[in-house]
């Protein structure tokens, strides 16, 4: 199993940054289920306990690598991301098998 952790912190201020943290959430979301070998996939808003940089994450779990690879390859993901880029300041990932 591979495991992909990606984490945004999103652009604005105030209710600017609100919403934009619930279109990057909204967005992410079209992406559940898109492919064979997806066995989990969470996107969560930062609860604001830690303050650590982050305010959007995205927990997914594959079979394989060739999941992963197929999950950001696919037309729905690729899709998203002129959506995203234009709201982030940063981008994070992780991949890691266990």
């Amino acid at each position: 199993m591979i495991k992909h952790i990606a984490m945004w912190k999103i652009a604005g201020q105030g209710e600017d940054k609100r919403k934009n943290i619930q279109t990057v959430k909204t967005t992410l979301e079209t992406c559940v289920g898109i492919v064979p070998g997806m066995l989990k996939y969470e996107v969560g808003v930062d609860a604001g306990i830690d303050h650590a940089p982050w305010d959007v994450v995205v927990y997914s779990e594959f079979t394989d690598r060739a999941a992963l690879l197929a999950y950001q390859n696919h037309p729905t993901h690729q899709a998203i991301k002129p959506v995203i880029g234009p709201l982030r300041e940063l981008r994070g990932a992780v991949d890691y098998e266990a």
